[in-house]
């Protein structure tokens, strides 16, 4: 595969929408200069473009080679004023920055009062929004100003300052070790995954208390709240303490129930909230309440108060989907997880700019999944070997071990024999170069190395003593998250019981959430 020349002005412009073209027209129409003109007519040769070709620039006479890369660094600067302008991108965050902007400009023309008024308004502004950074530059600027603009309430006016100032800095401080923490948490994940044995639970729990910082929750506001919930999540994770991430997860979407304006704000916490309780409920196996979230989540995104832009669109699409695909494996729905599908692969062509090649892998890995699920094992084969050639991404190395060895067990199901032996041995040589091997893994090594040798009539036995293995490291808290790449259990399951594997998944589901009903019930 040829390599494009991924040039950042031409995937802006192809990024644009009709309307924020019009607008960049219009724009430019204001300004009536031959530069102008120029940048103008290098917009529309990108605009027509499919992929982005310098020779064709310099062959339509727009500019000389020499002038074209000044020529493209100022079309971007245009186009980027001319979104700014637009009030679909008027978020919160940009309409305080645009008072504490202007407030600025009358500053400097020493325009005293009406910059304090005007900074006064952005600041009210920046807190309802939780901005504290924002306002604290504002307050900054108001203590500049009243340093120089005599008021006649000056002693009360700048106590007030200081210690809104002395507020928002301690509040600031707090949200940013927070932040700190979680992304540290993050990095390790990562880098180094969940933790697999006690030495690594223990360096994650020291890393965990040694920089949380000391807080009194009551005294935290809504954006530092949000930020330590999310480090308790994380926490939990990496600890494989799902429970515990359960309970930070439903702490940080209760927050946004309960003050839906909040959702407004910070679209993009809210969706990430709901796609870790999600996540939660599908490590716990709570099918009716994952349900019941997703559907929520999903009211909250199709109302009309709900902010539109690219980002969230693509935003959306992926925490949308995936967690419908999830829902279809915890309740063995595979025929949902079917329907599912044209409008996914629609769904990564739209945002293929905005969503990064890791998770189209994770979709891709997903569909196999539905696929092996209803038995259509040359579709899910399809699938997997698009993430199995994939030569250019690093993705996860989890993930590449399950798709290799589900890629095996679909061609023994498919009974594409005369494929079995290369990909055994490329999937094994692969296996085995993999650091920290779970015992899970080991096992399905050892029986993928078997199967060409095993006879039919011994193929049963195989698998019941491979299940009874397998069966040991259920709930063992460092081997249990190898069945959520796929559901070995279920699988075997299917072979002993000569039943559907979907069929099995489902009475699992059944059985769960009687149970959740029985335990609700013993609660009230």
């Amino acid at each position: 595969m040829i390599n494009q020349v991924r040039d950042n002005l031409f995937i802006l412009v192809k990024s644009l929408s009709k309307s924020e073209k019009r607008q960049f027209k219009l724009y430019v129409g204001r300004m009536d200069s031959n530069e102008n003109s120029k940048y103008l007519g290098l917009f529309n040769l990108l605009d027509r473009m499919d992929t982005y070709n310098e020779k064709t620039i310099l062959d339509s006479n727009v500019a000389t080679k020499q002038q074209l890369s000044n020529l493209k660094s100022h079309l971007y600067k245009q186009v980027l004023i001319s979104l700014r302008l637009n009030p679909i991108h008027k978020t919160s965050r940009l309409q305080v920055r645009e008072q504490l902007d202007f407030a600025t400009i009358l500053y400097n023309k020493g325009l005293y009062g009406q910059s304090l008024k005007l900074l006064e308004k952005a600041k009210v502004q920046a807190l309802s929004y939780e901005e504290k950074y924002t306002a604290y530059e504002i307050v900054e600027l108001e203590k500049v100003i009243e340093s120089q603009y005599i008021t006649r309430a000056l002693s009360n006016r700048s106590e007030a300052l200081v210690k809104q100032s002395e507020q928002l800095e301690k509040q600031n401080t707090i949200a940013t070790k927070l932040s700190n923490l979680s992304l540290r948490l993050y990095e390790r994940m990562i880098k180094i995954g969940y933790a697999k044995s006690d030495e690594e639970y223990r360096e994650i729990t020291h890393l965990f208390y040694e920089n949380l910082p000391k807080v009194h929750l009551e005294d935290l506001g809504f954006r530092e709240k949000l930020w330590y919930y999310k480090t308790y999540v994380w926490y939990g994770f990496l600890t494989q303490d799902f429970l515990r991430a359960y309970q930070y997860s439903v702490k940080w979407v209760d927050m946004f129930h309960d003050d839906v304006n909040k959702i407004v704000h910070h679209p993009v916490f809210y969706l990430k909230g709901s796609n870790y309780l999600m996540e939660c409920l599908s490590l716990l196996k709570y099918p009716e309440k994952f349900r019941e979230t997703l559907s929520q989540m999903q009211i909250r995104i199709d109302s009309t108060l709900f902010p539109v832009n690219d980002n969230l669109k693509a935003l959306c699409f992926k925490i949308n989907y995936i967690n419908q695909l999830n829902l279809c494996f915890l309740e063995g729905n595979f025929d949902a997880g079917l329907e599912l599908i044209p409008s996914i692969l629609e769904g990564i062509r739209e945002n293929k700019t905005q969503i990064d090649p890791h998770h189209i892998m994770l979709f891709y890995y997903k569909i196999a999944c539905v696929y092996f699920g209803k038995e259509q094992y040359e579709n899910c084969i399809v699938y997997l070997e698009k993430i199995i050639n994939n030569r250019e991404l690093k993705m996860r190395q989890d993930l590449l071990c399950f798709s290799r060895i589900l890629h095996v067990i679909s061609l023994y199901e498919a009974d594409l024999d005369y494929l079995i032996e290369s990909n055994l041995k490329q999937t094994y040589r692969y296996l085995i170069k993999m650091d920290d091997l779970q015992k899970v893994q080991e096992a399905l090594i050892r029986f993928i190395r078997k199967l060409q040798d095993i006879y039919p009539d011994e193929l049963k036995t195989e698998i019941v003593h491979l299940y009874e293995e397998l069966k040991t490291y259920e709930n063992d808290p460092y081997q249990r998250r190898a069945f959520l790449y796929l559901d070995f259990l279920s699988w075997l399951e299917s072979k002993i019981h000569h039943k559907p594997i979907a069929l099995i998944i489902k009475e699992k589901a059944d059985l769960q959430n009687r149970k959740q009903k029985v335990s609700n019930k013993r609660v009230h």
